[in-house]
């Protein structure tokens, strides 16, 4: 039993080493600016990129990233975490060996754009699954959140490691470094992401909590991604990631631009301190969940994250650091609790049988919500006023995020979907109930959440 409990915690160790090593997809801006500068600067070994196509092979990565998450869960499922891990770290090396080869847009594009942005699927979702099969349900969000923890807190090293590559050998040795290096570390670590063995039930704590308690409760739930499509829960999930984790994103950016404007050299400090945060967040939210429940703590970060959007929109015409790291760092903590609270969502409501697939499928809503709101944003932010109108819109989308949570309790088993009413009837009595508690929605929801009511 302890050396099945010590490989629990070994899997754990390597999907958070492996999602520090992917964290290198939050390098683009110190490669953007790179980049920049050598087309402005010219000469015969320059990059001639039209300035306006700089962020295109980043867009492309974020789509690639969240789509490949699909083929990526499918072969989880099927060859196990092992092996997808191990292609995710293949096909980041071959994209970054591209680019330390060719300055062309087109291998830009498909180096950093679709083969690395397909790698991070890849590793990344080989990740989470195997470290949450070794725990019991009390602990879902807890190592969940620890996994993902280090896609999040990755720019604090990554961003000056990219910097000092760039500055001492120049942007194609630079990239032949970073593809190596991340190459052996995701594929080393990848024979270390085992499932348990067939049959294996985690034991449980003395007093595992309410949540745990509550899916202890339940029949098992192992529903496939057609059935899980099915229910219109999957969808209010998938609009509220695609609004948490767009809205995040909109506003990341726009808060490092701020602090480059009113800190100038030391503007790194909110950058790491918003990395910091988007790593707290994801543990935090995770253990949070554990006690009160996936739908109030995400009721919870929405709101608070909404909040947090009206009061930049304060901040940013004071031009106070110290406010503008405070903002940064809560803003940073609320988008990170996204990347926890899902995937746990996910395995609650649809088991861990198929979960790579399943959970692919939900994280296509990253995706598709970092470029919708990101183009978003660029169109905004080109108007008078832009910033605080990004914050603006934000905040609404995230304030309905939050309003979105009254949908969200305990799904059924697929197996007795025949006799239960049908998806609609079951959607209008959850509004109904929601509507009639929503005004009280801390003592319903917080203190005693529906999910865990007989």
């Amino acid at each position: 039993m302890n050396e099945i409990k010590n490989k629990g915690w070994n899997v754990v160790t390597a999907g958070l080493a492996i999602n520090l090593a992917l964290g290198v997809l939050y390098a683009w801006s110190i490669f953007k600016g790179a980049i920049k500068a050598s087309i402005e600067k010219g000469g015969p070994d320059a990059f001639q990129w039209d300035v306006a196509s700089i962020n295109d092979p980043y867009a492309v990565c974020c789509l690639a990233f969240a789509f490949s998450m699909i083929l990526a869960g499918k072969c989880q499922d099927k060859i196990g975490p092992a092996r997808t891990a191990l292609i995710g770290g293949i096909l980041v090396g071959a994209g970054f060996m591209l680019m330390a080869f060719s300055s062309s847009y087109a291998a830009w594009v498909t180096g950093f754009g679709i083969l690395a942005g397909s790698g991070f699927g890849f590793g990344y979702s080989a990740a989470t699954p195997p470290a949450l099969k070794w725990f019991s349900p009390s602990k879902t969000g807890l190592i969940a959140g620890i996994v993902v923890a280090g896609f999040g807190i990755a720019p604090v090293y990554i961003a000056p490691l990219s910097s000092y590559l760039i500055g001492a050998y120049g942007i194609p040795k630079a990239m032949l470094f970073l593809g190596i290096g991340f190459t052996v570390v995701v594929c080393g670590l990848s024979f270390l992401l085992i499932n348990p063995p067939q049959g294996y039930v985690p034991a449980e704590p003395t007093d595992p909590g309410p949540v745990a308690k509550m899916n202890a409760s339940k029949p098992a739930v192992n529903a496939t991604v057609s059935e899980m499509l099915r229910n219109y829960k999957f969808y209010v999930l998938w609009v509220a990631f695609f609004i948490g984790s767009g809205a995040g994103l909109m506003v990341i950016g726009s808060v490092a631009g701020l602090a480059k404007k009113s800190m100038g050299p030391m503007a790194f400090v909110a950058v790491a301190i918003m990395a910091l945060g988007n790593a707290g967040g994801r543990v935090v939210a995770g253990i949070l969940s554990d006690k009160i429940g996936r739908r109030a703590t995400l009721f919870i970060m929405l709101a608070l994250q909404a909040l947090m959007m009206f009061i930049a929109m304060a901040v940013i015409n004071t031009g106070s650091a110290v406010l503008l790291v405070l903002l940064a760092t809560f803003i940073g903590f609320n988008y990170g609790s996204n990347l926890c609270l899902f995937p746990s969502f996910a395995k609650d409501y649809w088991g861990t049988k198929n979960y790579g697939l399943n959970y692919g499928t939900l994280f296509t809503a990253w995706g598709v919500g970092g470029f919708v709101m990101g183009k978003v944003s660029e169109m905004i932010n080109a108007q008078p006023g832009g910033l605080g109108k990004s914050f603006m819109l934000s905040g609404i989308l995230l304030a309905g995020g939050a309003a979105l949570t009254i949908f969200l309790a305990e799904l059924k088993p697929a197996s007795a979907e025949n006799q239960q009413p049908s998806q609609w009837k079951e959607f209008w009595s959850e509004f109904m109930l929601g509507a009639k508690v929503f005004a009280g929605f801390e003592q319903a929801q917080i203190r005693v959440p529906r999910e865990m009511r007989a």
